[in-house]
């Protein structure tokens, strides 16, 4: 199975600059995908370091990583950012998924 990575928005990307231009230490965001949650996987985001074996996706001089366990879940997703009445968050889109839980985290394949 062909692995295409995931895409970040421009808008993902410029809400993880501003994060890091009020940070001490710049960091890059974190996405994985983890057993869990109420539809059987769960993302995780979360600003990290990068590790040796992560894909690196570098747009607007920041960075989204991914590690090589949660890659094949998130072939060909997009990484965006939302700003809606309830709050700010970023957000995953994932074509693999055959459906997800009303929190948005949550999904199954």
């Amino acid at each position: 199975m062909l692995t295409v990575p995931p895409k970040v928005t421009d808008r993902a990307f410029a809400r993880l600059a501003e994060i890091n231009n009020t940070a001490e230490v710049p960091q890059a965001l974190r996405v994985a995908v983890e057993g869990g949650g109420c539809s059987g996987f769960q993302y995780e985001i979360k600003l990290d370091a990068p590790d040796a074996d992560d894909l690196v996706l570098e747009g607007q001089g920041q960075k989204v990583v991914v590690d090589s366990v949660s890659l094949p879940f998130l072939t060909d997703a997009v990484i965006d950012f939302t700003e809606e009445l309830i709050g700010a968050r970023f957000t995953i889109e994932n074509p693999n998924a055959t459906s997800s839980c009303g929190c948005g985290t949550s999904f199954s394949m």
